[in-house]
């Protein structure tokens, strides 16, 4: 699906921060930043490199701040905001930006046109700028690197120990701005450099600000690069910290532009699927041995096993990467520990945190999915069902955290001061929503677990174990139904712990709808989808609290304990549109499905929001719904091309 802004949009700067663009390299880095130019948050920058894949992320390159010397006239344009300024405000002269298989600008100077396309390069920590100009002469362009140099959390100020010289020669610049940090080889064919060293004080990153977080920062330049741009000839810039980078950037432009090109050639027909197969690549990417991975969100996520489990059967089962989608399985399989996948992998390195009730349990559900989608019976029956026995056994006897099968056959999770489910925000020794004792979507995911593990001993040939799962799901569905149902508001209680019910009105009791093994059928189902929808479903996702509840939130906005403390009490989510989908799909049949072919259809604008071309993380729960968060968000992805692919086949069949 093409992207496409025109001037007045790009004219109004405040209007054009507002639009990320984002290019990953496949690895865990990126080059980010916004339409206009200017950076509104510390993770944009031209080379965002990750030196451990698919973290140790450093801002290496800012930015490149062009200006062009045409007809006499001197054009700048860059795009930066300062403390009461907007110096340069080269967003004025852009004529068009659009986004399809890259990013590309145009900037109208004169009688003159300039396009620059910006490239992330597969499996490197290499970006590449292509310069193409339309006019009838000859101009002269002057690039100005700004240098970071640190850590992607934080912030660079001016200091003395800097390196202030940089190498260049044969149209290579080389920039290292400390001990331990990579050098950048900024290639730059024909260039000229000329010698300028100085810092460039007080940046302002607006979107650091809104966060209540440190919002300004100093950045180094090294000099001017200055190169004659001939009409009809590209000019190919490439940042890269690789050991004997490819400097032919029109070569590496077209190979990334045919690799993704290949991406989309078994894509859906529709804008939508087509758009989101293109996004999903974003997310799958390789550690350094190797492996596949899926990072959570941009720009701040790493690898999440909830968010893994969640996402995978989107971003990897129906774009057809079957490959990267068992590396990924096999990957989590071999860090498990005491019945438990990882919650996540640290940034900085270090054991795996296990402090996540659910994602072991949605990793039944992914193995399930992955086992229909391909039949591949050597990982999942070989290598996959010998763990999950194991896990099960630890749940069943206990692991971390208190989580263990209870008296009546359900999982009960969780201590004080810990966070297990989905909704984990933590502010301090603030837990927001605890949820211990019994949580709704943990008992559908439980029973789910062991229909599957049920249905794979039967695969296998062990039936007598196959019936002994079958008699326990089905033990624990029925104290399910008797502890769980609330008849008064048609709806499942969220947590149940002993004789403490909770009646809030939150999206998790539509996992007991929309699993592979529902729960919920009937008269029941039909109620529940209704409160669900008239309570917390808005076009962009479900809300996570009912907006009657006295607890809840309708914007996430604010300094990190405003936001964390909105997260999960009526802040929007379009990841549980996968699981609503499901459910109308389950519950309504043929009109479920055409229910969910226009909520689905409405998403389309949301992909012009935000992070171009892909998913927020999440939206307000009340109206205008500004999306927050990462701008580009695996399960939002995930979840969507997932059900996308679910109704689409579900029509053709009707």
């Amino acid at each position: 699906m093409r992207i496409a802004l025109d001037a007045p949009l790009l004219h109004d700067f405040d209007a054009a921060c507002r639009l990320e663009w984002l290019e990953p390299n496949g690895i865990g880095g990126w080059a980010s930043s916004t339409v206009a130019g200017a950076h509104t948050r510390r993770y944009h920058g031209l080379l965002v490199a990750a030196t451990t894949p698919p973290t140790g992320r450093l801002v290496l390159l800012s930015k490149l701040d062009e200006a062009v010397v045409a007809g006499g006239e001197r054009y700048e344009l860059g795009a930066n905001r300062f403390p009461g300024a907007v110096a340069p405000a080269g967003n004025l002269l852009l004529e068009s930006f659009e986004r399809e298989l890259f990013p590309v600008w145009t900037y109208r100077l004169g009688e003159a046109r300039l396009r620059r396309t910006i490239a992330g390069v597969r499996g490197q920590n290499t970006t590449v700028v292509v310069y193409e100009l339309e006019g009838p002469e000859p101009v002269g362009l002057e690039l100005r690197p700004f240098v970071a140099g640190r850590d992607y959390h934080a912030l660079e100020h001016e200091n003395d120990a800097i390196r202030r010289d940089a190498a260049f020669a044969d149209g290579v610049l080389r920039l290292r701005p400390y001990d331990g940090v990579p050098e950048v080889a900024l290639s730059v064919p024909d260039a000229e450099f000329t010698a300028e060293p100085d810092w460039w004080r007080d940046f302002e990153y607006v979107r650091e600000l809104e966060r209540g977080l440190d919002f300004r920062e100093d950045l180094f330049t090294p000099g001017v690069l200055a190169v004659r741009l001939e009409p009809g000839t590209p000019l190919g810039v490439v940042a890269s910290i690789e050991p004997d980078p490819a400097r032919d950037a029109g070569a590496l432009l077209q190979a990334e532009r045919a690799r993704r090109e290949a991406l989309l050639a078994n894509a859906p027909a529709d804008d939508l699927g087509r758009a989101l197969t293109l996004a999903a690549d974003a997310y799958l990417v390789r550690r350094g041995d190797g492996l596949a991975t899926i990072l959570a969100g941009y720009h701040w996520f790493t690898d999440w096993g909830r968010d893994t489990m969640i996402a995978l059967p989107g971003l990897a089962l129906e774009t057809g990467r079957l490959d990267e989608a068992r590396e990924i399985l096999r990957a989590f399989a071999a860090s498990a520990s005491e019945g438990m996948i990882p919650n996540r992998f640290p940034d900085a390195g270090g054991g795996a945190e296990y402090n996540t009730v659910d994602a072991t349990l949605w990793f039944f559900v992914a193995a399930h999915r992955y086992l229909e989608a391909t039949g591949d019976d050597e990982l999942v029956q070989g290598e996959l069902l010998p763990l999950l026995r194991d896990v099960l056994e630890w749940h069943r006897r206990g692991t971390r955290y208190g989580i263990r099968v209870d008296d009546d056959g359900l999982l009960r999770a969780g201590e004080p001061g810990v966070q297990l489910t989905w909704m984990d925000a933590k502010v301090g020794d603030w837990v927001v929503t605890p949820r211990i004792g019994k949580p709704v979507e943990i008992q559908a995911l439980w029973v789910n677990a062991l229909r599957v593990a049920a249905r794979l001993e039967e695969r296998s040939g062990a039936s007598g174990a196959s019936a002994a799962l079958t008699a326990e799901a089905d033990r624990a569905e029925a104290s399910f139904l008797d502890r769980f149902w609330n008849e008064a508001a048609g709806y499942l209680y969220d947590v149940v712990d002993g004789d403490s019910r909770d009646p809030s009105i939150r999206p998790n009791a539509l996992l007991a709808l929309s699993l592979p093994f529902p729960l919920v059928t009937g008269d029941r189902a039909e109620r529940l989808l209704g409160v669900a929808e008239e309570r917390l479903l808005t076009p962009v996702g479900l809300r996570s609290l009912d907006p009657a509840d006295p607890a809840y939130r309708g914007r996430y906005a604010g300094g990190v304990a405003e936001r964390d403390g909105a997260y999960h009490q009526g802040t929007v989510w379009p990841w549980l549109l996968g699981p609503y989908v499901d459910a109308l799909l389950a519950v309504r049949g043929e009109a479920g499905t055409r229910q969910a072919a226009e909520l689905l259809e409405g998403l389309e604008p949301e992909l012009r929001r935000a992070g171009l071309g892909h998913l927020a993380e999440v939206y307000d729960g009340d109206e205008p719904r500004s999306p927050g968060g990462c701008v580009a968000q695996a399960w939002s992805v995930g979840e969507v091309v997932r059900v996308n692919a679910a109704v689409r086949r579900a029509m053709r069949e009707d």
